[in-house]
């Protein structure tokens, strides 16, 4: 599963023999990709359309209560498996806590969860960009709820035009690459700039807004916790003027935790932090670069083998002990 704003491409960027799909068909893996609903993949409903404001009211919370339990059942019904691997990015991981903490029976149908990225507590994200935002969660929580600003960052060919003249590979000054510094963390060693005109041909895919605010709310309480409706829909939602925390007890799924030292999105004191909070933390890896951001678990120049290849064996090994 893909992070915010992302889609099933990002496991797919960096090309045959780099990326980890790919790296596990070629092991002998049924790989499935998922979409989070309201990407550019996942837009079809039996009664709601996108351009219907009421389609876009969900956050990861629904992604991870209800969407991602339904995929599992779905995979396991198609193979005949009884469990499976799950792989997570970003919101990927968000939206699998989700599930193992509020349906915990799903925890016996994972064989082990591979958080590339995790994303659960944010206090101390460090990404100057998003920390500019979130003083405007109140501002997009208005937007939302007067004038129906449902979809953040929709897919659009403009949005692809405008990449191809301020991302140009061959440039020395790539305004893309600067952009993605400032959001997610300072690698220049590892960024090709050949693969920002594929990166941004797939992102951004679409997402809720309330996605967003509910992440920006996760940096304002470093809680991880419920959606935020306000004190009176909080009562009639939660029976307290509060959201309540996930209760990450009850993630009893074996866990690999992956994270990078200068990731500003999963900033590594809380990915600790969630590491002690996980009864079944498996191993907690530190990526072997000081200078690994969140966009480099899915496009660095060395990713196969700074990443991908221990997670390959992580993925056997835990295979090996199911057997």
């Amino acid at each position: 599963m893909h992070g915010l704003l992302c889609s099933s491409a990002d496991w797919l960027m960096v090309g045959p023999g780099n990326a980890l799909a790919y790296l596990l068909a070629d092991q002998g893996y049924d790989v499935w990709l998922g979409n989070a609903r309201g990407n550019r993949y996942s837009r079809n409903h039996d009664s709601i359309s996108p351009s219907n404001n009421s389609f876009w009211k969900f956050s990861w919370h629904e992604i991870g209560r209800f969407d991602i339990p339904a995929t599992i059942d779905y995979i396991l019904d198609r193979t005949g498996q009884r469990r499976l691997h799950y792989v997570g990015h970003s919101q990927g991981t968000t939206g699998f806590f989700v599930m193992a903490s509020l349906r915990p029976e799903y925890n016996e149908k994972v064989i082990q969860m591979n958080a590339l990225a995790p994303v659960a507590f944010m206090g101390n994200m460090k990404s100057p960009l998003l920390r500019f935002m979130t003083r405007f969660l109140k501002t997009l929580d208005v937007l939302l709820s007067i004038f129906g600003v449902g979809e953040f960052m929709p897919n659009k060919p403009i949005l692809h035009e405008i990449a191809k003249h301020i991302c140009p590979p061959d440039s020395k000054i790539n305004m893309c690459a600067h952009f993605l510094f400032i959001l997610s963390g300072h690698n220049p060693e590892q960024m090709d700039p050949a693969i920002l005109p594929i990166l941004f041909g797939h992102t951004p895919a679409g997402s809720a807004t309330r996605q967003l605010v509910h992440y920006a709310q996760e940096v304002l309480s470093n809680r991880f916790e419920m959606y935020d409706h306000g004190k009176l829909k909080n009562v009639l939602v939660y029976g307290r003027p509060t959201p309540p925390e996930y209760d990450l007890a009850k993630v009893t799924a074996p866990v690999m935790l992956y994270y990078g030292l200068n990731d500003f999105l999963a900033a590594p004191e809380d990915v600790q932090r969630l590491a002690k909070r996980l009864p079944n933390l498996r191993k907690s890896v530190q990526i072997d670069d000081e200078l690994f951001t969140h966009l480099d678990f899915l496009i660095a120049s060395d990713v196969r083998r700074l990443l991908y290849e221990p997670v390959i064996e992580g993925i056997a090994s835990a295979k090996v002990l199911e057997d």
